[in-house]
């Protein structure tokens, strides 16, 4: 039997609107993780537990088209409730933000042309890789030995953005995502993945640090999908190649 959802504050209320879950988040397309269908839905791994955790708190999840590096400074202006789109826990953020337990654990992978012979990161050397500017892609960038990293500004179309440079010559290959850039690996031709990091980064939920409830709350919802098997079952439904991870109860 799943456990009853904790209590909270009462005097603080859960969300800006009620009855509302306001998400940062980007329209941009990064299967599986997220993206829009032609009629404009939004689905992928994260918006479909977003709605199965919205369904928990009595909440309807609603998401805002904005750029990535404009997340956290949007979110400081107290207009949203979350950030919930493909965010690592990182130590920079966490100085702004509280994260709710992870759903997921992955892998960074590199994306080449075909025949560019980068299978390493040895072979990085002298190469510019590009990467999502303060991300933590482009972090392992500056630590691979004598690569040159090139950092993408956050837009509402980075991704796309990095992959046109990628096929245009603009940069030698492209750091990110495994999940992400296997699917730009599918359906490019032109592309393959070089290699994968196994980096198990664990992606959460970024909160208030001025609303703790929330955190709470969202804690406790995800802790149900994963004891009731709902967590595993998005998994396999979404990311059917990689195994589901130890996430622990």
């Amino acid at each position: 039997m799943c456990p009853p959802l904790p209590d909270v504050d009462p005097a603080v209320p859960l969300t800006l609107e009620p009855g509302v879950l306001h998400i940062a988040a980007s329209d941009f397309d990064a299967r599986p993780m997220s993206y829009l269908t032609r009629a404009g839905e939004r689905t992928g791994f994260e918006p479909e537990l977003a709605r199965v955790v919205c369904q928990q708190l009595g909440l309807i999840p609603l998401w805002h088209n904005l750029p990535m590096a404009e997340f956290y400074t949007c979110f400081a202006t107290g207009r949203y409730d979350v950030v919930w789109f493909n965010q690592a826990i990182t130590p920079e953020r966490q100085q702004v933000v509280n994260f709710t337990r992870p759903y997921g654990l992955f892998d960074e992978a590199v994306l080449v042309k075909i025949g560019s012979g980068i299978t390493s990161v040895a072979d990085l050397a002298g190469k510019r890789v590009g990467g999502l500017a303060d991300s933590t892609n482009i972090a392992l960038v500056e630590s691979f030995p004598e690569a040159i990293a090139v950092p993408f500004p956050g837009s509402d179309q980075v991704l796309p953005e990095m992959l046109a440079a990628l096929r245009a010559g603009e940069i030698d290959a492209l750091i990110d995502d495994e999940l992400v850039l296997a699917i730009a690996a599918q359906e490019d031709d032109q592309l393959e993945l070089g290699f994968t990091l196994p980096t198990q980064v664990p992606f959460a939920i970024a909160t208030p640090k001025h609303n703790p409830g929330l955190q709470t709350k969202l804690n406790a919802a995800l802790a149900t999908t994963l004891v009731d098997g709902t967590l595993a079952a998005l998994w396999a439904t979404w990311i059917p190649w990689k195994p589901f991870p130890q996430l622990g109860i």
